[in-house]
């Protein structure tokens, strides 16, 4: 965006990376909805289509934000006139430094992680957002018990409801073929596989797309398909190394069976996960999809940044930081505006996606001394993805996030087909979760953003045998 709005000036994109993320097959779903891919490519298509873009293969040592500066890892320095961090964030690991203890947000960790599975019999999986549904979901011929905080699986998109439509997919033992992606990746081999181990987990690759799991080969070594054991409402309290648990003197469990009250353990297992609801069980290693935080670290030292509570550095509503001339986007920002009553951040593709565009009209408009309005896409919170081969379109505040006690739910579901949620308050929609080809989003959208007091459609709002688009359009 920068490099069409200002075709004579130098821009730098500085990266730790060899390949650079990009959005392909971009698709317009509705207003605010949209989707695409998201696609390694070496960084010199990028130098070529822009002539003005200068990649640097750097990881940034230091910002001195009074001298408008940037320190690289390879001793370089830069200076800048306006600067944008993008840095995103990185894995949140239940324990740092544990060789059994794998994070994944990117490429190259689900990568680590499927050389892990080859010759995995049993996995914990920690966490319940989109990446251990996924996860969960995807991986065959291995047993997983996956740990969650909550009441539910996929809290972060769903409710217990959604989470009980999706639940029967995790056990069923026939597999449909999943839609073929269509997709060219960009992998990195030969000369780069040396970077790429001498990069090693330590150093922060670029977030995972919507579908990265596509293409990677998840199947442990036992012969059935799948074999899912949760734990609700406990997180991790230890981790124990075999020779720590042998001294422990204490019992681990069987991965557990239907109907039967759960065995010790026989088998001697590389390392022990102690629950907080008191359960042990040994595993091959450990799956932390606990979510991320801001990315931040290498740009606090020596600079004054307003930093959010969630760790990231606040930006107002033209992606200022609190610091002249410096710009933040994605992951590792914290929206600090007034937010629209139907929007909320979360640290997604899509939102980074959108995030990195503003920002860059922003500088572009205070460079040329313009105003700008906010983007459009900061009206209304959508994000569209699919969990269990499932289409799945989250909107507005789709879990009532934020409506305290004061809201209703409709509710519709068919079993196996789709499940449909909205969240009133006031007559007045305020979110929904659709689960399924529903082709309801369009509609729910508009009447998201509209405002329009339905209160008199009471529960035909969600009547299968009502075309509601037909009132609405």
């Amino acid at each position: 965006k920068l490099a069409m709005e200002f075709p004579s000036e130098d821009i730098f994109l500085m990266t730790a990376s060899p390949v650079i993320k990009a959005v392909t097959n971009f698709k317009q779903v509705s207003k605010t909805l949209e989707e695409f891919d998201v696609e390694e490519q070496p960084s010199s298509l990028l130098e070529k289509r822009y002539p003005n873009i200068k990649v640097i293969q750097s990881g940034v040592k230091q910002l001195k934000s009074d001298d408008h500066k940037v320190f690289t890892e390879d001793g370089k320095e830069y200076i800048y006139e306006k600067l944008c961090l993008c840095a995103g964030a990185k894995p949140k690991l239940i324990f740092e430094g544990n060789p059994y203890v794998l994070g994944i947000r990117d490429t190259d960790s689900a990568q680590a992680f499927q050389k892990n599975l080859a010759q995995a019999e049993r996995i914990v999986v920690v966490g319940n957002g989109g990446i251990a549904l996924e996860l969960v979901y995807e991986i065959q011929g291995c047993e997983v018990i996956w740990a969650i905080k909550d009441k539910a699986i996929g809290n972060t998109f769903f409710d217990a409801g959604a989470a009980e439509f999706l639940i029967p997919k995790l056990t069923a033992e026939k597999r449909e073929t999943p839609i073929e992606c269509k997709r060219t990746k960009y992998t990195m081999e030969g000369s780069e596989e040396k970077e790429r181990s001498l990069a090693a987990s330590d150093k922060l690759g670029s977030a995972l797309g919507p579908d990265w799991h596509e293409g990677l080969h998840l199947k442990g070594t036992k012969e059935f398909c799948h074999k899912v054991h949760i734990e609700i409402l406990c997180e991790v309290k230890k981790i124990h190394l075999q020779q720590e648990f042998i001294q422990l003197q204490r019992t681990s469990l069987t991965f557990p069976k239907e109907e039967k009250n759960v065995e010790p353990d026989e088998v001697l297992w590389p390392v022990y996960v102690e629950l907080t609801n008191g359960k042990i069980y040994g595993c091959d290693f450990i799956v932390s999809a606990t979510g991320v935080v801001p990315n931040v670290k290498p740009f606090l030292d020596g600079n004054n940044f307003a930093v959010g509570e969630d760790g990231g550095l606040k930006v107002d509503k033209h992606m200022h930081t609190s610091l002249p001339d410096i710009y933040a986007a994605g992951d590792i920002c914290t929206a600090s505006w007034e937010p629209s009553p139907v929007w909320h951040q979360m640290r997604l593709w899509t939102q980074a996606r959108q995030m990195g565009w503003y920002a860059a009209k922003c500088m572009a408009a205070d460079t040329l001394g313009e105003s700008i309005d906010m983007d459009f896409s900061f009206e209304l919170f959508a994000h569209v993805t699919k969990f269990f081969n499932y289409k799945v379109v989250v909107l507005g505040k789709y879990n009532a996030q934020g409506l305290g006690l004061d809201h209703e739910l409709m509710l519709r579901c068919t079993k196996g087909q789709e499940y449909v949620k909205v969240v009133m308050q006031n007559g007045r929609m305020m979110g929904a979760v659709l689960i399924g080809e529903t082709d309801l989003e369009e509609t729910f959208e508009n009447l998201i953003l509209n405002q329009m007091d339905l209160s008199a459609y009471g529960e035909d709002l969600l009547n299968p045998d009502i075309d509601i688009e037909d009132y609405f359009d």
